[in-house]
């Protein structure tokens, strides 16, 4: 089945999903309420949801708790990426106008806590401790993950180590936690969720390697965002750290992100240099690195149709280009 099939074999419950998620949102202050439901409204691939209904196949897909699950990180994604913008001062986002930019960073902060709340309260649905230990313990890595890209911000000397644990952190995890508690809610095997987590882990960081990348490789409407907008953010991604290996280009890379008065045209001048360099193919090898680790985690779920389905998720993410 591809990518396509699968969403198509899928409409009906993220159909459902998609409904849960208005209601969810609805606020009685007019304000809020627009700010959340033009946030849902901007779309996205609902990538989480689909990772949640897959792995409930293992076991009882029916049960209520799988959709209530899907929505749960559906909603924590949303809060998430509410405060990132903040964080970033970004003022796009799916080629649409962040909180923030419609707003303020005041609104656009009680949005995501709106939002998050909600989520908070769907969970209070879950039975058994299981779910509600393995979501309170994903939040509060997800927020370390916020808090280190603030203190990361233009920070060119730190680590390749230190990116992965923040990927991770970000969105690798909460794809992971898609995965495992799918499987949890639906009353799959042990053994089965565990295997999912880290298929779900391992997806996840290829994922978002893939997507800084795309951030340098990529067109303003591809992304919804202007090309580069990591860099001049002051977000230090894999592709700028390989630059950095590179004497040829780091001392100019290092001169921009320390300088206060860095034009657009020296923006574009070091987001030119590191897209035609080889940073570009080396981060795109431990993408693949990631994702092959991915596929062998699939050798060992059984043969069911949801595994397959999950072979095709992997497909298109080593292959997409948005």
């Amino acid at each position: 089945m591809s990518l396509v099939g699968i969403y198509k074999d899928l409409k009906r419950d993220l159909n459902d999903i998609e409904k849960q998620l208005e209601l969810t949102i609805a606020a009685d202050h007019p304000v809020l309420y627009k700010a959340a439901f033009d946030l849902l409204k901007a779309g996205g691939k609902r990538i989480r949801p689909v990772l949640v209904l897959l792995s409930s196949q293992y076991g009882d897909k029916k049960s209520p708790s799988v959709h209530k699950t899907a929505v749960t990180l559906e909603l924590i994604h949303m809060a998430s990426l509410v405060h990132d913008d903040v964080i970033d001062n970004a003022e796009l986002r799916r080629g649409k106008k962040t909180v923030k930019a419609k707003w303020d960073n005041r609104v656009a902060m009680y949005t995501g806590d709106f939002i998050f709340a909600r989520a908070v309260d769907l969970m209070t649905d879950f039975e058994g401790a299981e779910a509600h230990q393995l979501l309170s313990a994903g939040v509060m890595e997800m927020s370390l993950g916020e808090i280190e890209q603030i203190k990361d911000q233009y920070n060119w000397q730190q680590n390749l180590r230190r990116y992965l644990l923040r990927i991770k952190r970000k969105t690798a995890l909460l794809m992971a936690l898609s995965c495992q508690l799918g499987a949890v809610t639906s009353g799959a095997p042990a053994n089965v969720g565990k295997r999912l987590y880290y298929f779900g882990y391992f997806m996840g960081m290829s994922y978002q390697i893939t997507d800084d990348i795309l951030d340098f490789v990529s067109t303003e409407k591809q992304l919804g965002k202007p090309a580069g907008s990591d860099l001049k953010q002051g977000n230090i991604t894999l592709p700028t750290l390989y630059a950095l290996k590179q004497p040829e280009m780091r001392d100019r890379i290092v001169q921009v992100l320390e300088s206060d008065l860095a034009t657009d045209d020296d923006w574009q001048e070091v987001i030119s240099l590191i897209k035609n360099s080889k940073a570009i193919s080396l981060s795109q090898e431990l993408s693949e690195r990631y994702l092959m680790k991915a596929y062998q985690v699939l050798k060992d779920l059984p043969d069911h149709a949801a595994t397959r389905s999950f072979r095709q998720i992997a497909d298109y993410i080593g292959k997409r280009k948005y």
